[in-house]
């Protein structure tokens, strides 16, 4: 399954980028599951989507939790608490 990602604010400032595509395995089906992935690349992923850094998460453009559900084509976006600008 194929997603499209995209990251906000100081999370956008850490990765050096603003979006990014995914190509998941099949078992991640959950933002969780993306999120650990992401996590799983290391260094600056790990720094950025840590499991100990308050993210937003949003899929489909609709703000959400971890246990909802992505599917094939999906947008998933992170983001602080609080942005601006």
């Amino acid at each position: 399954m194929k997603i499209s990602l995209r990251y906000f604010a100081s999370v956008r400032e850490q990765l050096g980028a603003g979006q990014d595509t995914l190509d998941l395995p099949e078992a991640a089906t959950t933002v969780g599951a993306v999120r650990a992935a992401l996590v799983a690349r290391g260094g600056v992923w790990a720094e950025a989507l840590g499991p100990e850094r308050a993210l937003r998460t949003a899929c489909r453009q609709v703000m959400c939790g971890p246990d909802t559900e992505v599917a094939d084509g999906d947008e998933v976006a992170f983001f602080p608490p609080v942005t601006g600008g």
